[in-house]
């Protein structure tokens, strides 16, 4: 985008009200400080600052606005909504629906990995040289017996958001959990690769 000249000569300063400086783009602005700072006219240099901070404020409010707003429960509850009711609620990342026996389990969203036209996500590895201990503690276990329970057959996946600790799963323990994504229920098949776990969804069909 081009953006106009303003002109700014010394001693014209009384021209500039707040008004007329309200009329030019976030750019504009900016020249116009620029030149009235070069020029040694702090009244309007002060004008400027005081409306470029209530424009960038104006564009954080509708950038929000504008972005997606996910509505994030916590685990236990995301289960819950499911039909389904942990055996341990702190620490369980997958359950068996009684209803109709469909296990569900939680994925860590920024573990999910895209290619191939699909999706996936490591859901258990065992713990070689000490890599994974989470994998035999007892949610690990829990979450390897459900893996088994639905290899080859439909299940849920239910997102979580957060931060991740370095040198953590997840599963064990992160930096920030902030919820279960509501809105959006994954359904997918859990694979095995060898000795690991995979869920696997929207692939292209061989």
């Amino acid at each position: 985008m081009q953006v106009r000249n303003v002109p700014f000569k010394r001693g014209n300063s009384q021209d500039w009200t707040r008004e007329r400086i309200e009329r030019l783009t976030k750019q504009e602005m900016e020249q116009l400080r620029a030149n009235a700072e070069r020029l040694g006219e702090p009244a309007v240099v002060e004008l400027c600052v005081e409306l470029l901070k209530h424009a960038r404020s104006a564009a954080g409010k509708a950038k929000a606005a504008r972005a997606p707003q996910r509505k994030l429960i916590s685990r236990a509850k995301a289960f819950e909504a499911r039909g389904v009711f942990l055996q341990d609620p702190r620490s369980s990342w997958s359950g068996v629906r009684k209803t109709d026996g469909m296990v569900v389990m939680t994925m860590w969203h920024a573990a999910v990995e895209s290619g191939e036209g699909g999706c996936r996500c490591l859901l258990w590895a065992p713990n070689v040289d000490g890599a994974r201990p989470w994998s035999d503690t007892p949610a690990g276990r829990e979450r390897l017996e459900h893996c088994k329970l639905a290899l080859g057959k439909d299940a849920e996946g239910l997102l979580v958001y957060g931060e991740s600790l370095e040198g953590r799963l997840p599963e064990d323990k992160a930096s920030t959990i902030h919820g279960v994504d509501t809105d959006t229920i994954v359904r997918f098949k859990v694979e095995k690769r060898g000795e690991e776990y995979w869920a696997a969804w929207g692939m292209k069909s061989a």
